[in-house]
C-alpha cells in the first residue's frame, strides 16, 4: 500500500469558506486513494457541513479552531495572536510534522507570514517565494515569485530558479526546464541593478537551464518553462494574465452571441472553443506553493471553488510522492 499523504486545510479561508472548500475535500479524497485530510475550523460549523456528503470518514478529520483571520487584518500580529484559527491551526499540524501539507484560500500575506514563522525555512533558503503554475500556448510555467518578495536580492532570484527547476521536474517530469529572466528586452545588458546582477548569476548558475532574459509577452506564447522575477513584477503580470483571459473570454462570448448567424456559428465552434478555453484554465494547477518552507504550504485563490481545492490537495499528493522538498536540498547542496 502506497504511504497516506495527510493534508490540512483552512475549511473557513477564502470567499467561499466552508461550503466550497468542504466539497473540495470530499472530491479529493474520494480522486486520491492516498490523501488524508484534516479540516481546521469551528467544529460544529464543519461537521453540520459535512453531514450533506456521503466520504471515506476514515480519511476526513476536524481540528477545532474557532477564530479566522480575516483578509484586512494585519498578517503578523493576527498569526501571533489568532492561535487558534483555522490557518494557524493548520500551520501548526505542519510544524509538528502531523501533517505533510497546509493549503489555505485565505489571506495570503497571513499565510506568508506563518509559513515562515511557524513552518519555517529550510536551512539556506533565504526567502521562500509564491510560485503557481500559469497557461501557456504550450503547457504549464511556472511564475516565481508572484506575491511574497517584494524587494529581493540577485541571490534570492538564483535560489528562484534552483527550487523552480526542481519544482517543475517533478511536477511536470521535464528533464531540463528552460529558466528565464523577466526583463524589459532580451539583451544582457537591459534592465535594472537587479536585473543585470542576477542575470550574471543565473548564467553561472550549475543545474539550471538558464535561456537568458525574456520580456512579459514571451510567458503566455510558452517560449520559457520558469520566469524568474520579483514579487512586485510577478503579481503585476499575473494579475493582468487573470484579467486579460477574463475579459477575452466575455468579449468572445458577447461577439457569439450578437445575432441569428453568429449564434450558429457559436455552436459549429462550441467543441473546439471549450477546450481552448480548458487549455487557460489555471486552477488545473491547483494553487501556488511557498517553495523552501520546511513543509509544503500551497495559497489557492481568494474564490477557490471546490474543484480548485480538490486540485490544490491533489497538488499535495504529488509534492510529497515527488520527494520535492528532499530534492531542493540534494540539488542546492543543503
Amino acid at each position: 500500500m502506497s504511504e497516506i499523504i495527510h493534508a490540512a486545510l483552512d475549511a473557513m479561508g477564502g470567499d467561499n469558506a466552508p461550503k466550497e472548500i468542504i466539497k473540495g475535500a470530499v472530491k479529493a479524497v474520494k480522486a486520491n486513494p492516498g490523501l488524508k485530510v484534516t479540516l481546521t475550523g469551528p467544529e460544529q460549523v464543519l461537521r453540520e457541513e459535512l453531514k450533506k456528503y456521503q466520504y471515506p470518514e476514515d480519511r476526513i478529520a476536524v481540528c477545532d479552531a474557532p477564530e479566522i483571520i480575516e483578509m484586512g487584518e494585519p498578517p503578523v500580529e493576527a498569526i501571533r495572536t489568532k492561535r487558534n484559527s483555522s490557518m494557524v491551526k493548520g500551520l501548526q499540524l505542519v510544524k509538528s510534522g502531523e501533517c505533510d501539507a497546509f493549503v489555505t484560500a485565505g489571506s495570503t500575506g497571513a499565510a506568508l507570514a506563518g509559513g515562515q514563522l511557524l513552518v519555517g525555512r529550510i536551512r539556506g533558503i533565504e526567502r521562500p517565494p509564491l510560485a503557481p503554475l500559469i497557461p501557456s500556448a504550450k503547457g504549464p510555467v511556472l511564475l516565481i515569485d508572484c506575491g511574497a518578495n517584494m524587494d529581493p536580492r540577485p541571490t534570492m532570484l538564483r535560489q528562484f530558479a534552483q527550487m523552480g527547476t526542481v519544482y517543475m521536474r517533478g511536477m511536470t517530469g521535464l528533464e531540463s526546464p528552460r529558466v528565464g529572466l523577466l526583463n524589459v528586452g532580451t539583451e544582457e545588458e537591459k534592465g535594472n541593478a537587479l536585473a543585470k546582477e542576477a542575470h550574471a548569476l543565473l548564467k553561472e548558475c550549475e543545474g539550471i537551464n538558464f535561456v537568458g532574459n525574456i520580456e512579459a509577452r514571451e510567458i503566455i506564447e510558452g517560449n520559457v518553462d520558469i520566469v524568474v522575477t520579483d514579487a512586485f513584477t510577478g503579481n503585476a503580470v499575473l494579475k493582468m494574465l487573470e484579467g486579460t483571459a477574463s475579459t477575452l473570454m466575455h468579449m468572445i462570448k458577447d461577439a457569439l452571441m450578437a445575432g441569428f448567424l453568429t449564434k450558429i456559428g457559436a455552436l459549429l465552434i462550441k467543441p473546439a472553443l471549450k477546450g481552448l478555453m480548458s487549455k487557460f484554465d489555471a486552477s488545473q494547477y491547483g494553487g501556488a506553493p511557498m517553495l523552501g518552507l520546511k513543509g509544503l504550504v500551497v495559497k489557492a485563490h481568494g474564490n477557490s471553488t471546490s474543484a480548485e481545492i480538490a486540485n490544490a490537495l491533489a497538488q499535495c499528493v504529488v509534492f510529497k510522492e515527488k520527494k520535492i522538498n528532499d530534492n531542493i536540498k540534494k540539488e542546492m547542496n543543503l
